[in-house]
């Protein structure tokens, strides 16, 4: 058979018209997308014929804007100029979710990034009062005494039950003691695992919104099991100083087993809320 001229093409040759691969060509064959116009019987060699050209450039079209198979499907057995004009706002509309999703995953990442430059410039041992601004917080009160990351993990897990998508808690997860106990000096067990959520989480589940407070804080090398310490040191401070404890701590693991497997390089920050001691 000459296939120049009767308008038939190999499967390899349409391939590279229409810089489509094989293994996709074979699959549009297989799900009845597209089948060749002849399939010699002898050699199982697939052939396209040029009046098929026009439905492979739709379906390529069509692909380019994302459009999933089976809508394209659905089309090719239904060409209509409002069916393609349904199926394109619809996908539009899709596009719009897509490209918000992609918005709020960038400043998911721009956070992560600010917090990680933040972390890797710490000045160690050192106690400093700052403003934190106003936060949204999603928490367990429970006794819990971390000996490693993998103690928060069953926390975590119980905040996460009730969401509808997973929720990210990378950088974010911390401890926490009451004010009455840290007035009593009591940093073990802590009372509380929170979650410090960003703007653009959805968080279904019961959140906290804390007022903007000041805080005395100090960041140190190493994780929860070395805190206790530096809590003595913060409340020595708040003493001598004429502050008291105003709200729960926030202990909060800035570099840990989430980012590197380099214990040396761990970094914990503790922040305590304070105000002028009342007379």
């Amino acid at each position: 058979m000459d296939m120049k001229n009767n308008q038939l093409f190999q499967i390899g040759e349409v391939s590279k018209l229409f810089h489509i691969s094989v293994g996709i060509l074979r699959h549009y064959d297989k799900i009845g997308l597209l089948k060749p116009e002849y399939t010699d019987e002898g050699t199982g060699y697939r052939y396209y014929s040029t009046r098929q050209f026009e439905c492979l450039n739709t379906i390529r079209y069509l692909r380019a804007l994302d459009l999933p198979l089976e809508q394209i499907s659905s089309f090719l057995q239904n060409r209509d100029t409002e069916h393609m004009a349904n199926l394109l706002q619809r996908q539009k509309e899709e596009v719009k979710r897509k490209k918000q999703e992609l918005d709020l995953i960038e400043r998911k990442i721009d956070n992560r990034l600010s917090q990680l430059a933040d972390a890797l410039s710490s000045e160690l041992n050192i106690l400093k009062i700052s403003q934190k601004p106003a936060r949204r917080v999603a928490a367990v009160k429970q006794k819990l005494i971390p000996k490693s990351y993998l103690d928060l993990e069953q926390s975590i897990r119980q905040l996460e039950a009730q969401e509808d998508n997973t929720v990210v808690f990378l950088g974010k997860v911390g401890v926490g003691i009451s004010k009455e106990r840290l007035a009593k000096r009591q940093y073990l067990p802590y009372d509380r695992v929170f979650v410090i959520l960003d703007e653009e989480d959805s968080f279904r589940g019961e959140t906290l919104l804390l007022k903007p407070e000041q805080c005395i804080t100090i960041r140190f090398q190493g994780s929860h099991e070395r805190a206790a310490v530096y809590y003595d040191k913060m409340m020595d401070y708040i003493e001598e100083n004429g502050y008291e404890v105003n709200g729960f701590s926030k202990e909060l693991t800035m570099i840990d087993y989430g980012l590197t497997n380099d214990t040396s390089k761990f970094v914990t920050e503790i922040q305590i809320p304070i105000r002028r001691r009342r007379l």
